[in-house]
């Protein structure tokens, strides 16, 4: 069965090689192919399915494909990095070799030359550097797939970063799209069960957002009133005069990335508090506002402590891409989420299959909470996440490839960014060791009650705080609705 599979990913990679050779102009990648159609081909010959030395050789060739894949997306760079990083996300669905390989990409990406660099602004501003600031480092802070952001000092003396878009990005993009719609299309002619469409559907609805940087600014300005009374949150502010579809400047903002244990013990910042608020702040985006900040990567997640006041503070950037959560699809999804969190299983089915699973709930269940069935039957709030699960979960994924990509086809679009968005937070709590944590279901159920409470008030005004409380003593919480 497993040489099935391997002779499979051969012969898909074979095919995208040619479709990727008639449809890019210069891609030249014959000598990748030859190396990886070997790799698989030779390297199982010898070795009996099942044994231990068979699942460390297939892990090491996951690994050296995995890299040999980041390398073509760095070298197409754009829209091809933008995809790899998320299926770097994709931890439910691809093996962890592709997934720990590609993550890298969130760092690795190409820089611009400062020329054309220069050349961006002088076309978008209709001035040179010296006329619009005092000081413009030339070595980028930070380069990622669509843009790389410079330091800079206005001539009023405020320290501002400068995105700036890579040059050839926009009419590259669209080509790109199309050579992946004919790559997935292949693939499902090839294989029918591994269906990929949302994959390019995706990346048709929201690469257009991304670039479009007034977009981004507009984003950001949007979640920094909606999160205002959150005061560990920081947003930095929008320089409109000096920002345009390819340049967006704002505010120059310090800290250290919300992975970085190392940073926190040095400037004294409690890890438990980070997890906590960055956990407030998304159940508020996700389930009580429908906004949600969908790159929580942990280059677009910093955090410092104030030099005034000594707090904690959070800095979200990077505001290109959003999602949307329509009103129902919001009140469903809040409605799993507290039966999730109280082993409810009955309404774990009732609302998956609303969300759209179907008779895959007890997958989509898993996939969405990155969590056993046996746990998810428990109650995920009273159920501890170990290694053990961890290693189940990972297994499962693979078994399972079909009826996930099944799945990620039949649920609503907005689960999508959701699921990816999901991902990228337990990245951070995995790292940060702050994981299924009570403190993160106990926000989660708040946020949940008050996006339920808000929708029972707007039927029927008359509802009081007693008639709508059952739901907070159901969770066992002592907590007090507002309206």
């Amino acid at each position: 069965m497993n040489k099935l599979v391997s002779c499979h990913v051969l012969s898909m990679y074979l095919y995208l090689s040619k479709v990727f050779k008639m449809c890019i102009d210069g891609l030249s990648c014959p000598l990748q192919t030859a190396i990886i159609s070997y790799d698989y081909l030779t390297s199982f010959k010898t070795i009996e399915y099942g044994t231990e030395e068979y699942w460390s050789l297939r892990s090491k060739v996951h690994r050296r494909s995995a890299e040999r894949l980041r390398d073509l997306c760095c070298a197409n760079r754009g829209t091809f990095i933008k995809v790899g990083q998320h299926l770097g996300a994709l931890d439910y669905l691809l093996p962890e070799e592709y997934t720990s390989t590609l993550k890298v990409l969130h760092s690795r990406a190409p820089q611009s030359s400062m020329e054309e660099i220069k050349q961006v602004i002088r076309e978008d501003l209709g001035k040179e550097l010296s006329e619009l600031f005092v000081s413009f480092e030339e070595s980028p802070q930070g380069a990622a797939s669509l843009a790389q952001v410079h330091k800079a000092v206005l001539h009023d003396g405020r320290t501002v970063a400068v995105k700036v878009q890579h040059p050839k990005v926009q009419t590259q993009s669209s080509k790109d799209i199309v050579v992946m719609e004919v790559l997935v299309r292949a693939v499902h002619w090839l294989f029918p069960d591994f269906a990929f469409m949302w994959l390019v559907e995706e990346a048709k609805k929201n690469m257009p957002l991304e670039l479009d940087f007034l977009n981004e600014g507009r984003n950001a300005e949007r979640v920094a009133r909606m999160l205002a009374h959150f005061s560990f949150l920081k947003v930095p502010e929008i320089h409109w005069d000096l920002s345009t579809k390819r340049i967006l400047t704002m505010d120059f903002a310090q800290g250290g990335q919300v992975n970085d244990r190392d940073y926190m013990r040095r400037h004294g910042i409690n890890v438990n508090e980070i997890s906590e608020n960055l956990g407030k702040m998304y159940s508020e985006m996700i389930f009580v506002h429908g906004f949600v900040h969908c790159d929580p990567h942990p280059g677009n997640v910093l955090v410092r402590k104030c030099p005034q006041s000594k707090n904690t503070e959070i800095v979200l950037l990077d505001h290109g891409l959003y999602q949307v959560l329509q009103p129902d699809f919001r009140l469903d999804y809040c409605r799993l989420w507290q039966s999730l969190i109280r082993g409810d299983m009955s309404g774990v089915e009732r609302y998956s299959r609303r969300l759209g699973a179907g008779d895959l709930y007890p997958l989509f269940a898993c996939v969405l909470t990155a969590r056993s069935w046996t746990a998810v039957n428990s109650g995920i709030s009273s159920t501890p996440v170990t290694h053990t699960e961890d290693v189940e979960i990972r297994t499962n994924a693979a078994l399972y490839l079909p009826q996930i990509s099944e799945l990620l086809n039949r649920v609503p679009r907005q689960m999508l960014l959701l699921l990816k968005t999901n991902d990228l937070l337990r990245g951070i709590e995995t790292t940060l060791q702050t994981r299924a944590a009570s403190s993160s279901f106990i926000n989660m159920s708040r946020c949940c009650i008050r996006a339920v409470a808000r929708w029972a008030w707007t039927l029927n005004p008359e509802l009081n705080q007693i008639q709508v409380g059952w739901n907070f003593r159901s969770l066992g919480l002592p907590l007090v609705l507002y309206r």
